[in-house]
């Protein structure tokens, strides 16, 4: 019970770091841990998806153990400390505050038509080639990647800390990063990086499903529609190539009443996407509003994190 209680401290806590101070500028684990992963693969690399899984499994099997010994030694100190580990392995392993920022950033810029600045701002939400997107392009672009983030960011990483502590987001986090650098489909990582995109997409399943049941849940805060969302899930997830993404992607499309999909562009090929939703194409007001709504659904994961660990404690005194 006390174990229980020192977690769920420790997870809030983290979640409210994130929302006080986003990611820092400077020195973020997670870019150091991308720079130590692009290092390995200069080592690992080979066009095999053996070779592949070998590079994952060592990058994350010494995450794994890193945080098994840092909440041990956590542990050893005393609930504080242990408090104190969660919630910094789960601030780390956080991005809804930056996601939110950048979403509303990407908004600001296209309603004030600086596509320039759009494009160069598109990175930092997603992989796709932004010189190919024009301003509808972009809105639908950043869009998919606010509400696919809202569970890789946020969701997901707030449940594998609440269910493992810091070990398991911080392989989760290990896991998602990975899947970032080599998980697509480009000619250097179609075998490379098979691992690592299939290890996420099961990191990810839980998380996703969950994010959409909080979507349908908060979709009247942006006076949503919430059996559009449960409508656009049921019906046109299934069709996207990501067993997640398209979960997520539809409840958000449905919730907004806006169609997603199409053609995706990246820098190594063209995507056709099908369609999620059957609504408009989206706007700009359509953006800011997924952005209202991505946060309203990180909040309402902390909620239930809190309520999950409550109904736990309960439970164990009776």
């Amino acid at each position: 019970m006390f174990a229980t209680r020192v977690s769920i401290v420790g997870v809030l806590a983290g979640y409210l770091a994130d929302l006080a101070l986003s990611d820092p500028d400077r020195g973020h684990p997670v870019a150091l841990f991308g720079r130590a992963a692009a290092a390995l693969e200069r080592v690992t690399y080979r066009d095999t998806k053996v070779a592949g899984a070998v590079h994952v499994g060592l990058m994350v099997g010494v995450v794994g153990l890193l945080g098994r010994e840092a909440q041990s030694a956590a542990t050893r100190r005393g609930p504080l400390s242990t408090i104190a580990a969660t919630a910094t392995a789960t601030w780390i392993s956080l991005g809804g505050t930056s996601l939110a920022r950048t979403g509303l950033g990407m908004s600001q810029l296209l309603e004030r038509g600086d596509i320039e600045a759009a494009r160069r701002l598109l990175p930092s939400l997603c992989g796709r080639d932004p010189a190919q997107l024009d301003g509808p392009g972009l809105t639908r672009a950043a869009l998919e990647s606010v509400a696919e983030n809202t569970s890789d960011a946020q969701v997901a990483p707030l449940l594998w800390a609440a269910a493992g502590g810091v070990p398991a987001v911080l392989v989760y986090r290990a896991i998602n990063t990975l899947d970032s650098m080599i998980g697509h489909r480009s000619p250097r990582y179609i075998r490379f990086g098979w691992a690592a995109a299939r290890l996420d997409d099961l990191a990810n399943y839980v998380g996703a499903r969950a994010t959409a049941a909080l979507v349908t849940l908060c979709a009247p805060v942006v006076s949503g529609s919430a059996s559009g969302a449960v409508r656009a899930w049921r019906q046109d997830a299934a069709r996207h190539p990501s067993p997640n993404a398209g979960v997520v992607e539809a409840a958000f499309a449905g919730a907004l009443r806006v169609r997603l999909g199409g053609p995706t562009q990246y820098h190594h090929e063209l995507q056709i996407r099908p369609t999620l939703g059957d609504g408009v194409q989206p706007t700009v007001a359509d953006l800011r509003r997924a952005v209202t709504l991505s946060r309203a659904v990180q909040l309402a994961a902390a909620l239930l994190v809190a309520g999950l660990c409550a109904a736990l404690i309960v439970r164990q005194r009776r």
